[in-house]
């Protein structure tokens, strides 16, 4: 970066940028399906029911994850409010600390060189998949941050034998198994092998500091699986096999099965442009002549993770977000042995690639006008792309600056800045398509309904409680995603709000509920057999995908 701002400077200036970016907006579009919905209503009714220890999703007790997540997300709704912008706040927070501890990292790994720790945070924080997971809330960005920590902390006490380190890693692992369970270990574990993997490194002696570390952990770490488990003795196998093992190798468990090459081709395409560069070069360059530091953070830190997570049976983009912190620094590394002239042509293709976004972006409007694709668009919001590319030819032009690896990062900058600006505008326009449910609450309210019980037919739609505040009534007809666990229900009270229409003894509830003039929601059609149940309703209002009966 040019003079006279230190590296610090700048990184302290780029996360300022990258948060006021993120936050822009932020609450334009409510919480959508499935997962963030999900995190989003348990947090709610963990906040208003004030059971910490007991997550609940629309009343029933929900276990699949450790309580870190849902508490924070209660704490999001405390503070900033029970909408939309208290819901994200936090992670976006967690994600600029992401790139402030692969800063950290990058210090340590580069020996001390702060622009090319500098360039490894700038990337980081440019990857299309960390700006995705900022902005659908889930466990995974809270997890990437808190395996970032414990890995910066183990690493630092390596280095200089700060005891805070070994306090922070395995603090970091605690509330990562806190967060996710033992996935939690993978990049700390794959850190600390690949530090002594083939390096001679000098082992570090096992002090009373390890063991208060230990203690620690299992303090906080462990806590609430104790406490279920002496609670009810069945949360063992539960959380041993059920979330564990079933989740790893049985597709069928969450529904979630992908093929064997899902990471592989989604990786890479989540994080352009700089995986082009980062494969080409990881390929180009003789493994004989990479230092056996980078070597190990590309088998330790990408490669076995990745693998591991492709054997898995349970899939999603965002289970891999802890493997880019090393896409970030091996992209460095290449690319910082690379001259000028090579790195020219890599600037020109990068500026390309980012002017024909933000110009499909621009042209969106006119693209859903004069074709079938399924998306809205109104010209308003090609405002915001096309002040991108303008502020980006502006500012690449007049600048002075001769060396091409800044020009590259600020052009990433802008790039980035202006596509969360801009994707923003078409979340809300397009927020039916994209599974939320504000605009079905906003008409419920609008029409005076909100005091009727809203039947939810066949759909799981936690967005819709958060958006009214109120548990709706799921009507299950054969959807297993509304097959619930309720074996750790203490009563039978979860029955007023999930009925299983086949089920012969619920019919006088739900005759019951009929005779009390609801709101019923469709999404799609009624199955043939169930087209009674209009008869209850005198208007319907079509919402996207949706039916408002009424």
């Amino acid at each position: 970066m040019p003079a006279p701002l230190t590296s610090r400077t700048w990184l302290w200036l780029f996360v300022l940028v990258l948060g006021v970016a993120f936050l822009v907006g932020i609450g334009s579009w409510g919480p959508l399906e499935s997962s963030e919905a999900r995190y989003a209503e348990i947090g709610r009714e963990m906040l208003v029911g004030q059971d910490w220890l007991h997550p609940r999703l629309l009343g029933i007790q929900h276990f699949h994850k450790p309580p870190l997540t849902y508490w924070l997300t209660a704490a999001g709704l405390a503070l900033f409010g029970p909408n939309a912008e208290g819901v994200r706040i936090l992670p976006v927070l967690a994600v600029l600390l992401q790139v402030l501890l692969v800063y950290g990292l990058g210090q340590l790994l580069f020996q001390g060189d702060r622009a090319r720790a500098l360039a490894a945070a700038i990337i980081y924080g440019t990857l299309p998949v960390v700006l995705i997971s900022a902005l659908n809330v889930t466990t995974d960005a809270y997890l990437a941050t808190l395996e970032l920590a414990a890995t910066y902390g183990i690493l630092r006490y390596y280095h200089d034998g700060r005891r805070w380190g070994l306090y922070l890693f395995w603090v970091g692992l605690a509330l990562a198994f806190l967060t996710k369970g033992p996935v939690g270990f993978v990049l700390p574990l794959m850190a600390v092998i690949g530090f002594y993997f083939r390096q001679k490194q000098t082992r570090r002696p096992f002090t009373i500091h390890h063991a208060v570390g230990i203690v620690l952990f299992v303090l906080l770490g462990l806590s609430w699986y104790l406490y279920l488990i002496i609670e009810n003795p069945a949360f063992l196998r539960y959380f041993l096999f059920e979330h564990t093992v079933e989740r790893f190798a049985n597709a069928a468990t969450f529904n979630r099965a992908k093929p064997w090459w899902f990471y592989v081709v989604l990786a890479p395409a989540t994080s352009l442009p700089w995986a082009a560069a980062l494969l080409v070069y990881a390929i180009r360059m003789r493994w004989a002549s990479v230092p056996q530091q980078w070597r190990n953070v590309l088998i330790f830190w990408v490669l076995l993770p990745l693998v591991f997570f492709s054997i898995s049976k349970s899939k999603l983009l965002l289970y891999v977000l802890p493997i880019f912190p090393g896409v970030a620094l091996l992209t460095v590394y290449y690319l910082g042995r690379l001259t000028d002239g090579v790195l020219y042509r890599w600037y020109v293709g990068f500026v390309a690639f980012y002017g024909a976004v933000l110009a499909t972006l621009c042209m969106l409007p006119v693209v859903v006008t004069v074709t079938d694709v399924p998306l809205q668009a109104s010209p308003f919001s090609a405002i915001w792309p096309a002040a991108g590319i303008l502020v980006m030819i502006l500012t690449l032009t007049l600048w002075s600056q001769i060396r091409i690896a800044p020009r590259i990062l600020v052009a990433s900058v802008l790039f980035t800045v202006a596509l969360l600006i801009s994707v923003k505008p078409l979340m809300q326009q397009n927020e039916l398509d994209f599974n939320g449910a504000r605009p079905l609450a906003y008409f419920i309210k609008q029409r005076h309904l909100e005091n009727r019980k809203v039947l939810v037919y066949n759909e799981l739609l936690p967005a819709l409680a958060f958006e009214t505040g109120r548990i709706p009534v799921s009507l299950n007809d054969g959807n297993h995603n509304l097959d619930r666990e309720t074996q750790f229900e203490p009563s039978a009270v979860w029955r007023n709000t999930l009925i299983y229409l086949h089920d012969a003894k619920q019919q006088d509830a739900v005759n019951q509920l009929f005779a009390q003039r609801p709101v019923l929601l469709v999404k799609g059609s009624l199955k043939p057999e169930r087209q009674w149940m209009l008869r209850s309703f005198t208007q319907h209002q079509h919402l996207g995908k949706w039916t408002v009966y009424y």
